[in-house]
């Protein structure tokens, strides 16, 4: 077993090692399970959160034993260095992984579980929920914060960023952690990264219009693109989709 936890949370260690050794039989199952298993916990007075990743193919066992690090160790170093960048996202506590000598097989992620009145998603559902445009338009600005501060976030998906309101104002957290970039963006990539976010025209005029006034480009130039790249990641989605359901025929 190896490990690494936040210098916070040391006190906390031995407790943290039976949540990991004892995972599969205690805690509370929380969201979807069908990829990886995330499950809540106390942990003094707090409410923690643990992402267990599930063993890998053959492959990527040797790759993650002795050539990439895992996604845990991934989400919990995205984690820190987005708090060192003073961007929202659950506080990172640990990772754990397990390995023989040769092979990679589980690995876990702890961070704290964070109580959001919604995600991103929900935005795309209900178009006529409270405040949806100022909503929008915050997000739209926390994004361009991303950019600024050379943050790619290759998972900027519906699901991705929770959504808190503090006051009149309302604050954005990232979670599903381990896949992203820190470097200088340019343009392109800035606004290829909201792609993956919707499929309505309406909140993608919206995004372009606040995207423009926070980076000084054309509106028109900005929506041409994103809507552009938007519909090129549904084709894309829908084409893989039903190359899986030929897939699934054909095995039957």
């Amino acid at each position: 077993m190896l490990k690494q936890i936040n210098n916070k949370f040391k006190s906390e260690t031995e407790v943290l090692n039976n949540i990991i050794r004892n995972f599969d039989t205690t805690g509370e199952n929380f969201g979807n399970q069908d990829r990886n298993s995330l499950k809540l916990f106390k942990l003094d007075g707090k409410v923690i959160n643990v992402k267990s990743f599930r063993i890998p193919n053959i492959i990527n066992q040797i790759v993650y034993r002795f050539f990439r690090k895992s996604k845990a160790q991934r989400s919990f170093e995205y984690a820190n260095k987005l708090v060192e960048l003073n961007i929202g996202t659950p506080q990172p506590i640990a990772y754990y992984e397990f390995t023989t000598p040769f092979l990679f097989k589980k690995s876990y992620y702890v961070s704290e579980q964070l109580h959001c009145e919604l995600t991103y998603r929900e935005l795309t559902t209900d178009l006529s929920y409270p405040n949806h445009e100022a909503i929008l338009r915050a997000f739209t600005r926390f994004t361009f914060n991303l950019h600024e501060k050379g943050i790619h976030f290759l998972d900027h998906s519906p699901g991705n960023t929770l959504i808190k309101k503090e006051a009149e104002n309302y604050k954005f957290y990232l979670v599903d952690l381990n896949r992203m970039e820190f470097k200088s963006l340019d343009f392109e990539t800035r606004i290829k990264n909201f792609a993956r976010l919707t499929i309505h025209k309406s909140m993608v005029k919206v995004m372009s219009d606040e995207y423009a006034k926070c980076s000084g480009a054309d509106y028109k130039k900005v929506f041409n693109l994103m809507w552009q790249e938007t519909e090129a990641f549904q084709e894309k989605f829908y084409r893989k989709k039903r190359l899986k359901k030929k897939l699934k025929f054909w095995k039957r």
